[in-house]
């Protein structure tokens, strides 16, 4: 395997990385935006939710165009509409204009993951996928962790624009890396694999696969309640708990360091227990986590530990679950791995974004709605494993 190299491995997790990274940065600016646009909560919360609409629907098409074309020419495509929308973003006039910008922004950003998670089960193959994806999801924790500090200070110095500014940047540098670096892998094109009779009886075979779908719903479930904490924790805990934007950061970063924690297990782990089990312990350390979290708010305990210690907790589940779901779905697939990839990432953004949605407009000043949203979800996920990933023989 000649492409199995380290600066691969650290391009692939730049490109798995490019979704997370685009929300993350910018949430300590999130209640700036409200007062630069003269706007509330709601809205300001639509570009973080629009956000993932355009990221979803994005990849039902990036997945079949790779299968068909190629990984690479499609993902070059993908990081050139990423970096010109990202400074539309920067030079937005209104929040309106932002929303819209932020749409086309994660129609190439898209690309990043679909095509990075489908690069990966091409070039390690079905056993060796679920442990690198695990390893690629700890070394593409430090942008989250890093983002919203970084962000912080960016905000505070320059402004909100400069968060977008810094994207671009980041998007020029991985466009260059891309082209020079990045080789095909696809050995399976498919030329039927764009017509719309092929993509919607792919799509219907992978549904109609139990296992394939429990997998598919523990890793939708999961991300949705991390959104929960990505789209209201900037409001909790800078609007209630009276954090400034650089500390919220080092918070943020603090509880995205159980997601490392929970994905160095994972790698560790995964090839001796199998994903079914891993994802399982996750999926029962996150409802304890998510259901703690809610008792703790409920019960109006004091300080800002109540919300990150549980959220820490949750973070190490989802570093089990999210990986060994993407290897665990993506494993059967060979010739088709690009429209798991994208049916997969097409559910986890709509998921999001409607979850984002909710918590957005149930904002009531308490930390109730975020907590009882990622409490709801991590049950979700343990329901999922047991109604399909289990009863599927796993």
């Amino acid at each position: 395997m000649a492409q199995q190299s380290l600066g691969l491995a650290v391009l692939l997790t730049t490109l798995v990385a490019l979704g997370p990274l685009s929300t993350d940065l910018y949430l300590p600016a999130l209640p700036t935006l409200t007062e630069a646009f003269s706007t509330d909560v709601a809205r300001v919360q639509l570009t973080l939710s629009v956000f993932l609409a355009g990221f979803a629907v994005a990849q039902l098409f990036y997945g079949p165009l790779s299968d068909r074309y190629g990984r690479r020419p499609v993902m070059l495509f993908g990081l050139s509409l990423y970096l010109l929308s990202s400074v539309v973003c920067m030079l937005s006039p209104s929040i309106d204009a932002l929303i819209v910008a932020r749409f086309f922004q994660a129609l190439g950003a898209c690309a990043g993951p679909v095509l990075g998670r489908a690069i990966v089960r091409d070039i390690y193959g079905p056993l060796q996928a679920a442990r690198v994806l695990a390893y690629i999801s700890g070394a593409m924790a430090i942008a989250p962790m890093v983002g919203p500090f970084l962000g912080g200070w960016l905000t505070v110095w320059f402004g909100w624009r400069a968060n977008f500014a810094a994207l671009a940047l980041f998007s020029v540098v991985q466009v260059a890396a891309t082209y020079f670096m990045l080789k095909e892998s696809n050995a399976h094109r498919d030329p039927e694999a764009t017509r719309p009779g092929r993509i919607l009886c792919n799509f219907r075979a992978l549904l109609a696969t139990r296992l394939y779908l429990g997998y598919l719903l523990c890793f939708a479930f999961a991300y949705a309640a991390l959104f929960s904490f990505i789209s209201g924790s900037s409001f909790v805990l800078i609007g209630l708990y009276g954090l400034s934007p650089q500390w919220f950061g080092a918070s943020f970063g603090f509880v995205v360091t159980g997601y490392i924690t929970g994905t160095m297990f994972a790698g560790r782990l995964t090839l001796r227990l199998g994903p079914s089990r891993m994802v399982l312990m996750g999926a029962l350390l996150g409802a304890a986590a998510g259901t703690l979290m809610v008792a703790l708010v409920l019960a109006e305990a004091r300080g800002v530990w109540i919300i990150l210690l549980p959220m820490f907790a949750y973070m190490v589940a989802t570093g089990l679950v999210m990986p060994n779901a993407i290897g665990g779905a993506l494993a059967p697939y060979p010739k088709m791995a690009g429209a798991a990839s994208a049916l997969m990432g097409f559910v986890q953004m709509g998921l999001a974004a409607a979850v984002g949605i909710v918590v957005g407009h149930a904002y009531d000043g308490t930390a109730v709605p975020m907590a009882a949203a990622i409490a709801l979800c991590g049950w979700a996920v343990l329901a999922s494993y047991f109604l399909f990933v289990r009863s599927a023989g796993e």
